[in-house]
């Protein structure tokens, strides 16, 4: 039978938390509802009925992805999953605004096809997010629906090109 020291246990009950938090944040391995528009089918605005909300502090748990924010920072809980995976070709020239109205205080998260990630709490005015992008690439977009205390509730997402 081997015998940990105390130290030796805490240690490895330390690197067991800090793996499983890694894991418990926003993952672009992953995929949502899958849809594929082009910078000039979003022209006409496409909505989707979304639960916003998730487990996970993006500003708590998720450091990584929390730092590398090109844009608003602040609270928001979401799900490990992304709530839509879009396949976005053709979104040269085009502004691309990524907008939630919902029930409750919702925020948004973005992984770009550049591997950037925005964040939005209240942009869209009634405590709903929207993210604005101006130089919009092609290529996979990633989109996380949150809420900005963990609740949950319903929503729906706008995408709409100018």
């Amino acid at each position: 039978m081997v015998q940990l020291s105390k130290t030796a246990m805490a240690a490895a009950c330390g690197l067991a938390m800090m793996s499983s938090a890694a894991v418990a944040c926003p993952d672009v391995r992953q995929n949502g509802a899958y849809g594929r528009y082009t910078g000039s089918d979003l022209y006409d605005p496409k909505y989707f009925n979304v639960t916003a909300g998730g487990n996970y502090s993006l500003k708590r748990q998720c450091g990584g992805i929390y730092k590398q924010l090109r844009s608003d920072r602040g609270e928001g809980f979401f799900p490990i999953p992304p709530d839509f995976t879009l396949e976005t070709p053709g979104l040269a020239g085009f502004t691309l605004v990524v907008a939630v109205v919902s029930e409750c205080d919702s925020t948004l998260l973005i992984n770009t096809p550049a591997g950037n990630w925005y964040y939005d709490d209240d942009d869209n005015g009634n405590l709903d997010a929207m993210i604005s992008l101006t130089s919009p690439s092609s290529g996979i977009l990633d989109i996380w629906v949150g809420t900005a205390d963990g609740a949950y509730c319903d929503a729906q997402l706008r995408l709409e090109t100018f």
